[in-house]
């Protein structure tokens, strides 16, 4: 069983910046891809950034050079460093964690990220 456990967010003005956390343990993370979704009031669930165990990553258009994921698998950590925030940022923030083979996948409990204008 894997456990995903994020920090990091907040209240932030526009313009300002946060970096988010995600904790995994359970299982071997170099088998997984992990990803940031975030999802709105009354809104679906997008995925913001995703990175591969090698490092790939790709981006929601509407953050593509604001925010940047990475991973540290020393630590078993994945980050996602948000600059340059917007109002329309704000959402709640979950990791998800995807078995590369059997394509199982988990999410985190999420944290919630608010951008005052």
């Amino acid at each position: 069983q894997v456990e995903l456990v994020e920090s990091g967010g907040g209240l932030v003005q526009a313009g300002g910046s946060l970096r988010l956390s995600c904790a995994f343990s359970g299982r071997e993370f170099s088998w997984y891809v992990i990803g940031w979704y975030r999802q709105a009031p009354g809104k679906e669930r997008d995925r913001v950034a995703i990175i591969s165990p090698g490092a790939s990553t790709n981006y929601l258009d509407s953050v593509q050079g604001r925010f940047t994921i990475s991973r540290d698998n020393a630590k078993n950590m994945v980050y996602l460093q948000m600059n340059s925030l917007k109002p329309e940022d704000t959402a709640v923030y979950y990791c998800n964690a995807e078995h590369m083979r059997d394509r199982l996948a988990y999410w985190g409990q999420g944290t919630q990220v608010t951008v005052s204008s």
